[in-house]
């Protein structure tokens, strides 16, 4: 049993990039990259939550092979998912990571759950952090409730939209990401084709990305490329 979980959610399918997940940046896949960041961090132990799908079985051999278990439920109902991956290990707090984020910055886990474990938040956020370097900090109470109020399939599939819409019933705070990461105009995840070569040129300049570096060194080499796509 631990307390809190850093949950990754991943799928093959991506609507817009499929199998993007398992693509290869540098000396990792996508995917492991998620995994050896958010192992590095520390904050909770990690559990990949996949689906029950044939197709990502890839997934779970990648996850064993970082040591990571996995937890695996409803394709569509993502929700569902993490509340399901949550009791699975008797979590109170969950940290959601999505697999399409391979710079997620390693420290963050920790902030926001710190944030958590101190506030009488629902949900915890860090604003100004790059495109896709973000987490985001959530109550296993709170997600309970969301999944027996979301009727939307929107708020199905992405897990904390409710959460941070109905501030009636949700109680979400938002940190200040720390000033030497706070590069809200920089786009570091990967959901195209061109997010895709924009991360792969990345990694060439860092030494393939054979190691996890902090993201103020990513930062520090995306601005010397000026590959680091500008988000609107």
């Amino acid at each position: 049993m631990s307390l809190a979980v850093v949950i990754l959610q991943a799928r093959v399918a991506s609507m817009r990039l499929p199998g993007k997940v398992l693509a290869p940046i540098g000396a990792r896949s996508l995917l492991a990259h998620c995994l050896a960041r958010l192992r590095i961090g520390g904050a909770a132990p990690v559990l990949l939550a996949t689906t029950t799908n044939p197709e990502d079985d890839l997934l779970v051999e990648t996850s064993e092979r970082y040591g990571v278990p996995v937890f695996r439920g409803p394709a569509e109902d993502v929700l569902s998912r993490f509340v399901l991956a949550a009791h699975s290990v008797g979590a109170r707090f969950v940290v959601r990571a999505t697999a399409d984020n391979p710079a997620i910055d390693i420290g963050g886990p920790a902030r926001v759950l710190a944030g958590l474990r101190s506030s009488n938040a629902d949900h915890v956020i860090e604003e100004g952090l790059p495109c896709g370097a973000a987490v985001e900090g959530v109550t296993v109470e709170a997600l309970v409730r969301a999944s027996a109020q979301a009727s939307q399939p929107s708020d199905r599939e992405h897990v904390t939209t409710l959460i941070r819409r109905d501030h009636r019933n949700f109680a979400s705070l938002t940190l200040r990401a720390p000033q030497p990461v706070r590069r809200p105009d920089v786009r570091l995840t990967v959901d195209t084709e061109e997010d895709l070569w924009s991360m792969r040129h990345l990694a060439a300049r860092l030494d393939n990305w054979s190691g996890e570096p902090e993201l103020r060194t990513i930062l520090d080499v995306s601005d010397e490329l000026s590959v680091g796509r500008r988000c609107a």
